[in-house]
Order: C-alpha cells, then sequence, then structure tokens
C-alpha cells in the first residue's frame, strides 16, 4: 500500500515551506483561470468549424480574447436578484459550485517524472515537492466527496429563484448527478483495486512502466467513467438541466451579472478537473517518454496537458454531434446499464 504524503510537509514547516505551498495554489488557480478561459474559446472555435461557421475571430488574434471580453462585460451588468428569491441562498449558491471545483483540481499531479523510480517531485526554492497542491491519502475518495459538494450548488440555486423553471432544472440536475455518481463511483474503484491506493500520486506512479490501468482494469470501467462523467458535468448529450426548449436556462435562469458567470466558470473548471482526473486514473497521469534529457522536467507537464486536451476535444466533439437525450433514457442508461456494468466488472476484477 503506497502511502501518499508531500515530501514538503516531511520537514520542519517554516516560512520557506509555507511560501512554496502558497505558491502552489496561486499557480494552480491561475492556470485552472487561463485553462478555463482558453476553453471556453476552444470549445467555441471547433464547434463552430464543425458547424462551418468563422466562431469568434475579432477579440484579439484568432479571437482568443473573446472570453475575456464576455467576462468584463458580465462584471459590469447589473446584478438582479428576484422578488421571490431565498437571498442568502440565491447569493451562496454559485460559491458551492465553483469552489468546489477548484479544490478537486488541486489534488491532480501535473507533472513529475514518476518513471524508472522516480517520485515525480521537483525542487522549488530548495524543498522537493509534488507538482500537486495536496495529495492525500484518499484523494480519489476527496474527489467524490466533492463533487457531491457540487449538487447542493444547483440544487440550491434553482430552489432559492422562488421561480418553476429553475427549480424544475435543479431537480433533473439532483437526480441526474446523483444516478451517475454512482456508476461514476464504481468505475473508479477497479482502478483502486488495481493500483492499491487511493491517492492521486501513487495511482500515477504505479503507471509509471506504461502499464496504464485503461489496458490493466480494461477499457470498459474507462468508457463508463466517461460516459458517467460527461453526464455528472451536465454536458450533451446530457444536458436536460439546461434544455431551453423545455425550461428555458434551466437552474441559472433567474442569474445575471458575475454570478451568472461564476456558474459557467465553474461548469468549465469541472470539464477540465474530470479530464484531468480521467488522465490520472487511466492514461497515466503525466507519464510518457522523456525524449529530450536537458529538459526533462518539461516532458511530464506536455504529456499531461495534450492527454487532457485529448478528452476537453471529446467533450466538444460530443456536443457539436448528439442530439440531447429524453429524460426516461438518462435515467434507463445511468439505473439499467451503467451502474449494473461497473457492479459487474468491479466484481469480476476483484474476483481475479
Amino acid at each position: 500500500m503506497i502511502v501518499a504524503l508531500d515530501p514538503l510537509l516531511s520537514s520542519d514547516i517554516g516560512f520557506s515551506v509555507v511560501a512554496v505551498m502558497l505558491l502552489k495554489v496561486v499557480l494552480a488557480f491561475a492556470l485552472l483561470m487561463v485553462s478555463v478561459m482558453l476553453v471556453i474559446w476552444f470549445e467555441r472555435k471547433i464547434v463552430a468549424d464543425m458547424h462551418n461557421r468563422v466562431g469568434p475571430s475579432l477579440a484579439g488574434p484568432w479571437g482568443i480574447l473573446q472570453t475575456l471580453a464576455d467576462g468584463i462585460k458580465l462584471f459590469f451588468k447589473e446584478d438582479l436578484l428576484p422578488e421571490r428569491a431565498d437571498r442568502v441562498v440565491f447569493r451562496l449558491a454559485p460559491y458551492l459550485s465553483l469552489v468546489p471545483a477548484f479544490l478537486s483540481f488541486a489534488i491532480v499531479p501535473i507533472g513529475g517524472d514518476f518513471t524508472n523510480g522516480g517520485d515525480g517531485t521537483v525542487s522549488i526554492f530548495g524543498h522537493r515537492t509534488l507538482l500537486q497542491v495536496a495529495d492525500p491519502p484518499v484523494g480519489i475518495l476527496l474527489f467524490l466527496a466533492l463533487s457531491s459538494i457540487a449538487v447542493y450548488g444547483v440544487m440550491l440555486a434553482g430552489w432559492s429563484s422562488g421561480s418553476k423553471y429553475p427549480l424544475l432544472g435543479s431537480v433533473r440536475a439532483s437526480a441526474q448527478m446523483i444516478s451517475y455518481e454512482a456508476a461514476l463511483g464504481l468505475s473508479m474503484a477497479t482502478v483502486f483495486l488495481s493500483s492499491g491506493t487511493l491517492s492521486t500520486s501513487g495511482i500515477v506512479s504505479g503507471q509509471a512502466t506504461w502499464n496504464w490501468n485503461l489496458l490493466a482494469t480494461g477499457v470498459i470501467p474507462f468508457v463508463i467513467f466517461v460516459i458517467a462523467g460527461t453526464a455528472e458535468l451536465n454536458r450533451p448529450p446530457f444536458d436536460l438541466v439546461e434544455a431551453e426548449q423545455e425550461l428555458v436556462g434551466g437552474f441559472h435562469t433567474e442569474y445575471s451579472s458575475i454570478r451568472f458567470a461564476l456558474f459557467f466558470l465553474a461548469e468549465f473548471m469541472n470539464m477540465i478537473t474530470m479530464s484531468a482526473i480521467a488522465v490520472t486514473l487511466f492514461l497515466g497521469g503525466p507519464n510518457g517518454p522523456i525524449l529530450v534529457k536537458q529538459i526533462a522536467w518539461v516532458w511530464p507537464i506536455l504529456w499531461f496537458f495534450l492527454k487532457v486536451m485529448a478528452f476537453l476535444f471529446t467533450f466538444v466533439w460530443l456536443r457539436a454531434t448528439l442530439p440531447r437525450l429524453r429524460y426516461d433514457q438518462l435515467m434507463d442508461l445511468g439505473w439499467k446499464v451503467l451502474i449494473p456494468a461497473s457492479l459487474g466488472w468491479f466484481l469480476l476484477i476483484a474476483s481475479l
């Protein structure tokens, strides 16, 4: 059993150690914010290309600053509060969606050399540390717990709006996210059986010699994870929470200004985090060939982001090509197909 502990915390905690920890938090947050801006632009350009359109093209080179311009516009719009809304809960709900999205990303190792017996650490200000904000021994359980908290943000947003359309959207969201979280957790459980640890760095270390869990556990848990993760994110074709023809805008219909932007920020943060978790669990995380020894620390980071980009492209591709499921089809897929399949495969792996 691999015990997860950042080497940074094994020494006396002084000013330099605290400085390194704060630096990792700030850099992770900045990286996630910039990534969200670029992923929104990436999605709009890819969907536009698939629809034979131009997409964003005026704000900055190739329209890359369009997301920043939209964010500034939303920041200066009026923040309206519905007359029948529960004021405290209405204002709190966006943060219940946003904060878990960032905290989930904090447990993902985005770099470090785990090959040839490497421990994945790098040197920052003379301290050896992992390229992740935190490495708790139960990191994946923490991810599942935080994703469960995000359900409350969506549910409370619809309930507190004092309007029927957001309420219906939040009811759909809570039912959908709870249903597919069972299949998501069972698909991840097969990885725990294979790797013998719940820490993300330990799981990555066990895949250092190209023995990726995609091969060790079989393709079925990976496919179930991708489908359940897409539903957990409320992404097409599982976006019944925001079905415009039925629910106007879903649970965030009554939101405006910066609070409206926070929900979209949380959605794309979660999309990046889900892609990063999938790469960590099944595709070796940052593991990959070191092509140039002089810049060996760069290659794990590069491989990690290339794998994440492949997942992000898949999410965009699904949005551009597949129609939205009916609600009964959504529930049937979750309860009658994914959960039995993931449970059966888990029992099969456990019996081997």
